[in-house]
């Protein structure tokens, strides 16, 4: 039966395929046997490479994000372990500063906590915490010259398996002591997330309580006022902000750029010591310093043009943007310090990374306290040309045009009708906090000034870009020398000042006894960067050197002498001792 069937299914299938050609022939065009067109191209991008790509942010992180909504925190803290270094009181931890634990050569005193969140009725399901009665954090102090204050800034650490708020298991809790308006450090981060060409960092408003079970009342909540949460830089941050969470990534605590290579060496040198680097550079993610020792290299290779440095190293959009925000927030306190430096592993180029603002649109605060508001180099431009990186870039005409266009942009973005809208916000959340129990205690303006101050916040943005163009016209600031004594005559050698246009600079030199310059002893003016005058014998002394340009614009040198009244700028002070020696005055803000 078998072989009977076989040759009808060998003609059903030759018949079969004979139509199947008869089709094809059929939809062929006419005059060919087959189809000669081509399939359709399949357009597809250009992938790039990871250098080319600019930093940009996850926009999905701050969908829900609402600025001026507070979250209730209530903390309960405990006597934990000495294993964990948690076998401390709450008074314990609230009692030394970070200067202390230094000179006592021990580390941050911490206590065990129980961290829940929820509402002013109470922790509330769902929410980190609810329900549970043992401790699921640790708690410290956290900051470096606020841990002084009397109120301080906490470090709440969930513990692994214990949840995450928000994706997060580092909760920092700032008050921001310097800060009379309180809302100066959201202002700047809710503002970032406004500036697609920069990296922002998750911020919320935290109304916080403690019940302190080491103390006299283990079971009530103690109201410690209104707090501002920052995100932690960390790898879960850069993981949550679509970076590359084991990449390079270095908090700049003082640093200008320079190779540092007593200090700054590969990680696996014997002689390299972590806790002495991190001084300058504290390091946060990958712990070779191969590529950052890479990158200094080139920055402090005089002989390679930096255009040629930015282009390799940096991006140069990102370092624009950047140092643009900081000039029209008057950042001041950020050409050495308060900025992360980040590199992904795969690729060449660094990024900068804003953190700490809440020193920033400060200037009617700090007139109202008496303080200085920098006005002198420390503004503009001028504020940077310690740093070699950055002086380096600015001598550059295609950097300082990048920079303008990046000023004038965000100029148009942060306008005083913008920031008078978001400032009104905050202020109608804070200021019922900041003139409530604990914070009137602390916040050291009236309600009066506190409004005074917020009213002409919004108008700070173009004060700064006023002295930002005015910057530019100007000399650049310069380092004095330590005076010399030789043959009966003091010496004194100063750095050459720089100016973008002018080709000629005079510096007016002058030696007093006082640092108001009303007993003057010499008097001159030169176009060398160096003077000398006769000997005035053993005792203290003020230099004062000031560069002129072509234009008449002025510039006092960098160094500068501290009172109470606060900086005085453009001065040297400095003591002649009775061996002959010179020493100079080391007192720094």
């Amino acid at each position: 039966m078998r072989k009977g069937r076989f040759p009808c299914l060998l003609a059903l299938l030759t018949a079969a395929l004979a139509l199947s050609a008869c089709s094809a022939a059929s939809a062929a065009p006419s005059g060919s046997e087959e189809s000669s067109q081509p399939p359709a191209a399949v357009r597809k991008a250009d992938p790039g490479t990871l250098d080319g790509q600019h930093l940009r942010d996850e926009p999905t992180l701050y969908a829900n994000d609402e600025d001026t909504s507070v979250v209730t925190m209530y903390l309960t803290v405990f006597r934990g372990n000495a294993g964990e270094n948690t076998d401390h009181s709450w008074a314990e931890v609230n009692t030394f500063s970070a200067y202390d634990y230094t000179e006592m050569g021990v580390e941050r005193y911490q206590a065990a906590a129980l961290l829940q969140v929820g509402d002013e009725s109470g922790p509330l399901p769902g929410q980190v915490g609810y329900g549970e009665t043992v401790p699921n954090a640790t708690v410290q102090i956290r900051g470096q010259t606020s841990t002084r204050s009397g109120q301080k800034n906490y470090k709440i650490e969930l513990k692994k398996g214990a949840g995450v708020w928000r994706g997060q298991r580092t909760i920092a809790l700032n008050k921001h002591v310097s800060d009379a308006l309180r809302l100066r450090n959201k202002l700047a981060y809710d503002l970032l997330e406004e500036i697609d060409e920069l990296i922002a960092l998750r911020t919320q408003f935290v109304h916080l309580y403690v019940r302190d079970t080491t103390g006299s009342d283990p079971d009530t909540f103690v109201d410690y006022g209104l707090y501002t949460q920052v995100e932690q830089l960390n790898k879960t941050a850069l993981r949550a902000h679509g970076l590359d969470s084991a990449g390079y990534l270095y908090k700049i605590n003082f640093f200008e750029f320079y190779r540092y290579e007593e200090i700054i060496r590969p990680a696996d040198d014997p002689a390299f010591d972590r806790g002495y680097m991190d001084g300058l550079l504290e390091t946060k993610g990958e712990k070779d310093n191969g590529k950052l020792i890479q990158m200094l290299d080139a920055v402090n290779d005089l002989t390679r043009p930096i255009d040629e440095i930015l282009d390799q190293y940096f991006d140069r959009e990102n370092l624009c943007y950047w140092m643009a925000f900081e000039m029209l927030l008057g950042n001041v306190d950020t050409e050495s310090r308060n900025v992360y430096l980040y590199s992904p592993r795969n690729g060449n180029k660094w990024y900068f990374i804003a953190w700490d603002h809440d020193a920033a649109l400060m200037t009617d605060e700090w007139a109202l306290k008496g303080h200085s508001d920098g006005g002198s180099w420390d503004q503009g431009v001028s504020n940077y040309w310690g740093n070699l990186l950055f002086q380096r870039a600015l001598k550059s005409e295609r950097f300082r045009a990048e920079l303008d266009a990046a000023v004038e942009d965000l100029r148009g973005r942060l306008s005083a009708e913008h920031l008078a809208e978001k400032v009104a916000q905050y202020v109608e959340v804070v200021r019922p906090y900041a003139f409530s129990m604990p914070d009137v205690q602390h916040i050291g303006v009236t309600r009066g000034e506190y409004d005074a101050i917020a009213a002409k916040l919004p108008s700070l943005i173009e004060r700064n870009y006023q002295k930002y163009r005015s910057s530019l016209e100007k000399p650049m600031p310069f380092f004095v020398g330590v005076p010399q004594r030789d043959a009966g005559k003091l010496l004194f050698q100063w750095d050459p000042s720089y100016d973008f246009d002018a080709e000629n600079i005079t510096y007016r030199v002058a030696l007093a006894r006082d640092c108001d310059f009303q007993e003057v002893l010499f008097e001159t003016q030169t176009r060398l960067p160096s003077a000398e005058c006769a000997d005035p014998g053993p005792g203290q002394y003020f230099l004062r050197v000031v560069a002129v340009n072509d234009a008449g614009q002025k510039q006092d040198c960098f160094d500068y002498y501290v009172t109470d009244r606060g900086k005085m700028y453009g001065m040297l002070c400095f003591y002649e001792l009775r061996d002959g020696t010179v020493e100079v005055d080391q007192i720094r803000e």
